[in-house]
């Protein structure tokens, strides 16, 4: 008895002095490191372009449209799970939009804004850098809601559009976060904030949708210690996570009361800069893409997205995975990245 606990401590012993060496040796942590250009800038927003060494092998270049929650960078983690990467090797021009981090200057940025003014200019700076009158979108979440609502409004600007776990019909109570969002004061909320939500808040909110996911975490982080190559990816992940910036205050308002509390863009009647958004304008091809075991963006308020549009060409693509792991999986990048791929490539013309 005595001996196995001998025996245990010294394989602590090892472990720990293993993880100081790993530790020490460790070189900085870099993330999003496929290489861009900056296009064009306005107010907080960079727009970018993923260098290419070899002309393009399609013809419509993709914007890739990103929540406002988070950053872009987990998109293009690690050189081997970077779904950008996976874009760009496949032969198609990539722009992607950063949204930058707000400050309190920027509270009164609404919906109207991002939709009709940031994503409008990028989008049209776009057609006019590659000559071509549409262009494919590639939206993730939030920014695939704001997508969709773009592209009901733009019609004619976009040629596909590709959205991931993106919410749209939040009349469910599949998710934590529909439930909560019920019955909260996000007027106060934000007053409360002095016009700018912090990014910090948000993931205190995230963590508490799934509180086991930090227990896992910490275990991940200890048997990870003494093994290189997995301490780094925990790293990078953490990394991402911290740099959540801040959002600005109506926007937010907007996006919480009139969708997740009103449901407006189902019922059809949310308007944006004056202007009613009517799904059924909507008539660009469609890939629609849900996880079966998103906690956050539930399959029930993204699957009905594809009966209410006015397109004909349209498809439901279920991933089986969580919200994150669409994205920075194995099998994302062997299975889902190349589907979509393909999917655009056949609708090229």
């Amino acid at each position: 008895m005595n001996n196995n606990i001998f025996e245990e401590l010294a394989d602590v012993s090892r472990k720990i002095t293993k993880s100081y060496e790993t530790l020490n040796k460790l070189p900085a942590v870099e993330i999003a490191t496929t290489p861009k250009t900056a296009v064009y800038e306005e107010d907080k927003l960079t727009l970018y372009r993923y260098d290419r060494k070899t002309e393009a092998a399609y013809k419509t270049p993709i914007l890739v449209v990103y929540a406002l929650v988070n950053t872009y960078k987990m998109l293009d983690l690690q050189p081997d799970r970077s779904y950008i990467k996976n874009l760009l090797d496949s032969g198609f021009d990539v722009y992607l939009i950063d949204w930058g981090f707000p400050t309190k200057s920027d509270r009164y940025i609404s919906m109207d804004d991002y939709v009709n003014g940031y994503i409008n200019n990028c989008v049209d700076f776009v057609r006019k850098k590659n000559r071509v009158e549409s262009i494919n979108i590639l939206s993730i979440c939030q920014g695939g809601t704001l997508s969709v609502i773009y592209s009901a409004l733009y019609p004619n600007k976009i040629k596909n559009l590709v959205t991931h776990v993106t919410p749209i019909d939040f009349n469910t109570n599949d998710g934590l976060l529909f439930r909560w969002s019920k019955d909260m004061n996000f007027d106060k909320l934000v007053k409360g904030f002095d016009g700018l939500i912090p990014g910090n808040f948000l993931n205190i909110g995230f963590d508490m949708l799934k509180p086991m996911m930090r227990v896992q975490k910490q275990q991940t982080l200890a048997t990870s210690l003494d093994d290189e190559a997995k301490l780094t990816n925990f790293l990078r992940m953490e990394k991402w996570i911290s740099e959540s910036p801040a959002q600005t205050g109506e926007c937010f308002r907007q996006f919480m009361t009139e969708l997740y509390q009103q449901n407006k863009l189902v019922k059809g009647e949310l308007e944006v800069g004056g202007k009613k958004v009517n799904l059924k304008n909507l008539t660009s091809p469609l890939l629609n893409i849900y996880a079966t075991e998103d906690h956050l963006v539930p399959p029930a308020a993204t699957i009905p997205l594809n009966d209410i549009v006015g397109s004909k060409d349209k498809e439901l693509y279920s991933f089986k995975g969580g919200h994150i792991g669409v994205f920075v999986g194995s099998k994302s990048q062997k299975e889902l990245a190349p589907a979509v791929v393909s999917w655009l490539a056949k609708r090229d013309k």
